[in-house]
């Protein structure tokens, strides 16, 4: 019998095993690295190849089934095609975390093969089997009409900017590599690029809460092809690591108990990918199962078991924030309301799954890695392995996608704990259904708010209790609680606040960041109060927020002052118009996020600069997750040093080269990182003035507002000078290095009537439009950004920030029983192209923080007001005032009940 079939891919022939999947084949036989695996499920489309001219996902497509095809990936494209995509897709702005553009590019190749000329309609129709979580869509159709159009026309492609200045809309300086598949995911490397590499994964608990009785591994280990089988007592440091707080189980041991479904029991190495799915099989756990707790409510009930006895209570975290008496003054106001809100838990569904390749290296390990902080991974990495910090080396690869997610380790000290004991490269990753497991969420929350205000509508005092599901681990739960209660309040001008909020631990899957860190949840309930206030004083929505909106010089709720770049005035006044005129079913919702960690803690913006080959090599350990810290980094290197953007180059932080930047979290890294990167390469601009003998002529005064800052103005004639590549060989050899410390008081400082909590808030103001079925006609979203960078990734930003709040409000969700995830990535509810509302970016400018040009990060603050003006335009209308996400009774419920 012949086992053999025979297909054609991109123009060649190959014989194949024709019960392999067709991905497996491309990826792994051919190197064909534009193929993704994001889910394996036939579910997000990153793996779409063209077929015979039709767009089809490969990872469930067996290759008998393919037998004579044409099959062709991006690696098969004209040149010509290579080049027009690139260009299309860095000029419109689509390009994000990258890792379903090449997807993206072959739906866009098969519709223009067949329709030349497509309309927006068609080409979301075309992509509508395929999802991104970063964009929001609109740029993808964008980019694939232009190509459309260059191919169509015979457009040759333009040169770009040499010197593109901060608030150019430049390309993404990883455009091409995201585009053509070029670039560089943990996933993508394979044993040709690290010969002799093993692949590990862990056997995961089968309940909740049990006590683990006993481990039988004898099995598993006699299987050929088996390197190791680990236990919690082959890790030689602490079994227990943590973003924050070590309280996360490495592996389970013998006689210790389960905290969620997640947990991992024992580690299996083994030579192929195949071999290890049989030997995680074959290991034996033998469980005392515990009924699980998987309510707050729950947890904070008498005699609850408590999910970590060492702690001593089920409660992670309590804060309680306090200024004036809220009680006596909501007694005393004129009008006052009370409402319960829910809001669900949520899947980040990042399209990359979390993927690991880590190798021996100088008595330690070397690990590349996908997470949002190089210095974080190897600090819990190194207090596993019982090892000295230097000794463990983390390089981030492209990472495709976080929003938080990817704050905790996953995989990485796991891969890293097997290449440390067996001397072996490795390769760990979590399946798409292992991801949506493990990995934290978006905190549930149950609150309690009453808002009151005087007879004018205006604000005086609120009482809010919040209670947070955080699931097994503390993760960034302490710090998510924190946020959520400092802005609870709003961006308004009152200062009478009683906010308690409680997080708790219980045998869920463990919560911790998500895009709004817990602003997304308490600014939903406040919100809607507003809407019912302003009905009870007799006037409308967008009235009561302008005159509550907090102006510079006042005194925000949490006593900082607001300073001169705050805008949340004026994003009312740029969306005013489309308020009042755009019919009936309306909803606006505003809100503020910090952009640093603030509160007293340290945080620090770090870059290194080096000139070598006339070249300027930038340095810094901010992850770049998608938001495009590289481009903004070099744009502003660009610009502080007057040197052409073609001879910067970015590079994947690592911490043998790249000074610890903090995690990419918090909307900082633009701030703060930027203004590290602004002040390394004013050095080197000093520098290259004094090797050309030319006077450098500036001005520094004290920032305004912000302490130990300096702003520096050059004069014009010294702001005129550019320099060139060879200008810059003239400085080879040397090194730049910017450091920026975002100084904030702590929570709570005593003595100081108005602390800073935060160097720089974000403002912004969102109006969802509704047409007469309930569907959404617009997303309008303006937002105060102090300064734009760069214009197309900025709104690009918004975009995909509002659709997945969007998403939030109308239909995802992350259903549990008894602990245990429900959903599949293709039932999570996320929008696709044809159904995302179309959003209409507004970027606002007014002068920002004195530092990194006044830029403010916009990464977390798209989404957070986006669920209250959706659901503030379904209270007009259907007349329902509604307390819980996903919203019931919209079109968007009744297609995803159908489900």
């Amino acid at each position: 019998m012949d086992r053999t079939c025979k297909l054609w891919i991109n123009n060649r022939e190959i014989e194949v095993d024709p019960e392999r999947k067709l991905m497996d084949i491309l990826r792994n036989d051919l190197r064909l690295k534009s193929v993704k695996d994001g889910c394996s499920e036939g579910a997000c489309g990153t793996c779409t190849v063209v077929i015979d001219g039709k767009a089809t996902k490969t990872c469930v497509q067996k290759a008998g089934r393919m037998a004579g095809k044409r099959i062709l990936t991006v690696e098969g494209l004209s040149q010509r095609e290579k080049d027009v995509f690139v260009y299309a897709f860095g000029e419109a702005g689509a390009v994000q975390c990258g890792f379903c553009i090449p997807g993206m590019v072959m739906c866009g190749k098969a519709l223009i093969d067949a329709n030349p000329r497509p309309n927006r309609i068609e080409i979301a129709a075309a992509i509508r089997n395929n999802i991104c979580r970063c964009t929001g869509y609109k740029k993808i159709i964008d980019a694939i009409a232009l190509a459309a159009d260059m191919l169509d026309k015979g457009t040759p492609v333009p040169a770009e900017d040499e010197y593109p200045q901060v608030g150019s809309a430049c390309h993404r300086i990883d455009v091409k590599g995201k585009v053509l598949g070029t670039g560089q995911y943990v996933d993508d490397i394979d044993e040709v690029d690290l010969p002799g590499m093993c692949y590990g994964s862990a056997v995961r608990s089968q309940y909740p809460r049990a006590v683990v009785k006993a481990i039988h591994t004898e099995k598993a280990k006699a299987l050929p092809g088996v390197i190791c089988v680990l236990t919690a007592d082959d890790i030689p440091g602490s079994v227990k690591v943590g973003h924050l707080k070590t309280d996360w189980d490495t592996l389970i041991g013998v006689g210790k108990t389960t905290h969620f479904l997640g947990d991992a029991i024992a580690l299996v190495a083994a030579e192929t990918p195949d071999i290890l799915a049989e030997a995680k099989k074959l290991v034996e756990v033998e469980y005392e199962e515990l009924q699980p707790v998987t309510s707050a409510a729950e947890a904070l009930a008498e005699g609850a078991p408590l999910v970590h006895p060492s702690h001593g209570s089920n409660i992670l975290v309590h804060e309680h924030l306090v200024r004036g008496d809220a009680d006596a003054v909501i007694a005393a106001s004129k009008y006052k309301v009370t409402r319960h809100y829910e809001t669900p838990w949520t899947e980040h569904a990042f399209l990359e799954p979390e993927c690991a390749v880590a190798m021996p290296f100088d008595d330690g390990v070397y690990i590349y890695s996908t997470d949002q902080s190089p210095y974080d991974t190897r600090r819990e990495t190194a207090l596993l392995l019982g090892l000295p910090q230097e000794k463990v080396i983390v390089e981030n690869k492209l990472v495709g996608g976080g929003f938080g997610g990817k704050e905790d380790v996953t995989v990485q000290h796991l891969a890293a704990l097997i290449a440390y004991k067996t001397k072996r490269i490795v390769k760990c990753k979590l399946t798409r259904q292992e991801s949506i497991l493990i990995h934290p969420k978006r905190h549930q929350f149950s609150m309690d708010l009453t808002t009151a205000c005087d007879e004018q509508g205006r604000l005086t005092a609120m009482k809010l209790v919040a209670v947070t599901d955080n699931g097994a681990y503390a993760s960034l739960g302490g710090p998510v609680l924190q946020r959520a209660c400092t802005h609870a309040a709003g961006p308004y001008n009152y200062q009478i606040i009683d906010i308690d909020g409680t997080a708790v631990y219980t045998n869920n899957p463990p919560a911790g960041a998500f895009r709004g860190f817990g602003v997304t949840q308490t600014i939903f309930a406040t919100e809607r109060n507003l809407d019912l206030l302003a009905e009870m004083v007799g006037i409308d929505p967008w009235e009561i927020r302008y005159r509550n909106a907090i102006r510079p010089g006042q005194v925000l709720p949490n006593g900082q002052i607001a300073d001169p770049a705050t805008g949340l005035a004026e994003t009312l006044e740029a969306v005013k118009d489309t308020y009042y005129h755009s019919g009936p079913y309306v909803g606006i919702a505003c809100a503020l996020k910090n952009a640093g960690v603030g509160v007293g803690l340290p945080d620090y913006g770090r870059c290194r600069l080096v000139v070598e080959g006339g070249k300027i090599h930038i340095h810094a350990g901010a992850s770049c997750i998608g938001q495009g810290v590289g481009t903004v980094l070099t744009q502003i290197v660009s610009q502080a040093a007057g040197a052409p953007v073609s001879h910067i180059c970015w590079h994947n932080p690592s911490t043998a080269t790249a000074p610890d930047a903090g995690t990419t979290s918090g909307s900082r890294q633009t701030t703060l990182t930027g203004e590290a990167g602004r002040r390394a390469a004013k050095a080197l601009r000093r520098a290259l003035f004094a090797r050309k003998g030319l006077t450098y002529a500036a001005s520094r005064t004290p920032s305004a507002y912000l302490e130990d800052v300096m702003v520096e103005e050059e004069s014009p004639e010294t702001a005129a000078v550019r320099f060139t590549a060879e200008d810059l060989a003239l400085l080879d050899g040397t090194e730049y290095y910017g450091e920026y410390y975002g100084k904030t008081d702590a929570m709570g400082t005593s003595g100081k009537e108005h602390p800073v909590s935060h160097v720089a808030y974000g403002y912004a103001t969102h109006v969802c439009i509704l047409n007469e079925d309930g569907t959404i006609k617009k997303m309008v979203a303006c937002h105060d950004v102090g300064k734009v960078v760069n214009p197309r990734s900025l709104e690009g930003q918004i975009e995909g920030g509002t659709v997945m709040g969007c998403g939030y409000a109308l239909t995802e969700q992350y259903p549990l029983d008894h602990g245990r995830p429900t959903a599949k990535y293709g039932t999570l509810g996320l929008f696709r192209a044809d159904k995302a509302p179309v959003v209409e970016a507004i970027p606002l400018e007014k002068k920002g923080v004195d530092v990194s040009y006044g830029a403010i990060g916009v990464g977390e603050i798209t989404s957070i007001p986006t669920a209250p003006a959706v659901a503030g335009a379904y209270y007009r209308w259907n007349g329902e005032f509604q307390t819980e996400l996903p919203l019931k009774g919209t079109p968007y419920a009744r297609k995803q009940a159908k489900k």
